[in-house]
């Protein structure tokens, strides 16, 4: 394990978080005189409990907060998060609002979307600018920041922090960062999932976290819309080599009712097919395809595999933007399809 650091200068800080970090990241906090807190578009549960949890934490604190995602679009079945009505509309957001920006669970500025495109400028190190994140593909944006690939999700970074902090939070916050930790681990069962995670899990739900809320909404309740569009796409999956991929259109959309956030867990489902190493997920939409990667097989990266597009995220989940076209998504299966199948025959 590598000494803990707090990175404040060019290079990004790869660090098992310590006091002092922690220290230096809130002390910026409870400083500001208006601090806004962002994540990316598309947000996960991590994202979004992320941004729930500092918030309720610095509103205690007597601190002006404003809260938002990306692209403004809140997952249905996020929603049951306490809080969540605490999100502003970021297209509503006002420069004279705030002095200090926290980005949170987000590897690269760009990734918040257009809440970023919009305001580029708010990003160029005038305004004093923390992150705190566990990505490994992390760009190192921010004037102090913590960055802890080994935490298997960011709220298990905040969970440490508040806890060596000594700062209380109620159940209602400990429920939002079981949250994030039960969402990038699908309930604790990914390989990030550590022995400090699963302690930070048994803390959280000490401190009152509502699991049965957290299991029932992020993997057992679903809505109809979900269940046809989930259908839609499985029935388009195919086998090339050992990847599986499937695809979600406008079209699919339309025809089950359901919004493109309800085909979230659709790629985790298909990269357990037997015959593949990886998964895809592509989102059509009018700027061109989202995808989501996805691989249970130790020796597949697909971090590294997004980052050829300029994606980026983690070993086992990531994710990058293509041009649009039929053209640019065959070209990338099949680019994909070809450095999975490098790696060898399946065992």
């Amino acid at each position: 394990m590598s000494d803990a650091s707090v990175s404040t200068g060019e290079d990004v800080a790869i660090a098992t978080p310590t006091n002092a970090s922690f220290a230096d990241i809130w002390d910026q906090i409870v400083a500001s005189n208006g601090l806004l807190i962002a994540t990316h578009a598309h947000p996960d549960s991590d994202a979004v409990a992320s941004v729930l949890a500092v918030t309720d934490l610095a509103v205690a604190n007597g601190k002006v907060v404003i809260p938002v995602v990306g692209d403004g679009e809140l997952p249905e079945t996020l929603k049951f998060m306490p809080g969540a009505e605490r999100l502003r509309d970021p297209a509503g957001v006002e420069r004279s609002e705030f002095d200090t920006i926290l980005v949170v669970d987000c590897a690269e500025l760009h990734r918040m979307g257009p809440f970023y495109r919009k305001h580029a400028d708010w990003f160029d190190d005038q305004i004093p600018l923390l992150s705190i994140d566990h990505h490994i593909t992390n760009s190192g944006f921010g004037r102090c920041r913590i960055v802890d690939p080994a935490a298997a999700a960011t709220c298990e970074i905040l969970s440490l922090m508040f806890a060596s902090l000594r700062l209380d939070f109620s159940a209602e916050v400990a429920t939002c960062l079981a949250t994030g930790l039960y969402g990038d681990t699908l309930g604790l069962k990914t390989p990030s999932t550590t022995s400090r995670t699963l302690r930070v899990a048994a803390d959280l739900t000490e401190a009152g976290a509502d699991v049965v809320a957290i299991v029932d909404n992020l993997f057992r309740i679903k809505p109809f819309t979900t269940v046809k569009l989930w259908g839609l796409a499985l029935s388009r999956s195919q086998l090339l080599g050992q990847l599986i991929w499937t695809e979600i259109t406008p079209e699919m959309l339309e025809a089950s009712g359901a919004t493109a956030a309800e085909g979230e867990g659709i790629v985790n489902f298909i990269a357990g097919t037997s015959e593949a190493r990886a998964s895809i997920l592509l989102y059509q939409n009018p700027s061109g395809w989202r995808a989501s990667l996805r691989a249970i097989a130790e020796d597949i990266d697909v971090a590294q595999l997004a980052k050829l597009y300029g994606g980026g995220g983690h070993s086992r989940a990531a994710g990058c933007s293509l041009a649009p076209g039929v053209e640019a998504r065959d070209a990338f299966l099949k680019d994909i399809s070809s450095r999975v199948s490098a790696v060898g025959p399946m065992k």
